[in-house]
């Protein structure tokens, strides 16, 4: 393409060149364009809210956290941003205290458990007279 010797950078374009193509008047000014990103919209959390509702529901907080979470959803389809995220951040929030309140319910339940059973198979083995330490048992 280009002759020997020469810079393909230094071979002159075939052709007439009047600057960039669609400017008016032969312009050199470089066309921009502007994209306008609209901003995340903000969550609902409505998926955590059904959860909380179904399967955790201390004080009614996971019912008022789907509630908020409806709200929050009607809120961003009307448009309105700011409302969505108060309502959203509200159910956020509910659903955080539903769900300690029901891990602490748990936790407690599991470890009252342990320590009936631990206590009933003490009371069992005092009782039945059989210890399973005691190296002196005939049965």
């Amino acid at each position: 393409m280009n002759p020997l010797g020469h810079l393909a950078e230094n071979v002159p374009l075939q052709g007439r060149y009047d600057g960039l193509p669609g400017l008016l008047g032969g312009s050199t000014a470089i066309p921009y364009t502007t994209v306008n990103m609209t901003p995340e919209p903000p969550k609902d959390h409505i998926i955590w809210s059904l959860c909380c509702f179904l399967y955790s529901n201390p004080c009614c907080l996971g019912l008022a956290a789907l509630i908020f979470s409806i709200k929050a959803r009607d809120r961003k389809v009307a448009g309105d941003l700011e409302g969505a995220q108060h309502y959203g951040s509200t159910a956020r929030c509910l659903n955080i205290w539903a769900t300690v309140l029901v891990s602490i319910l748990v936790l407690i339940t599991i470890i009252t458990a342990i320590i009936v059973l631990v206590q009933a198979n003490k009371v069992i083995r005092d009782h039945s007279g059989y210890s399973p330490y005691d190296f002196n048992y005939r049965g």
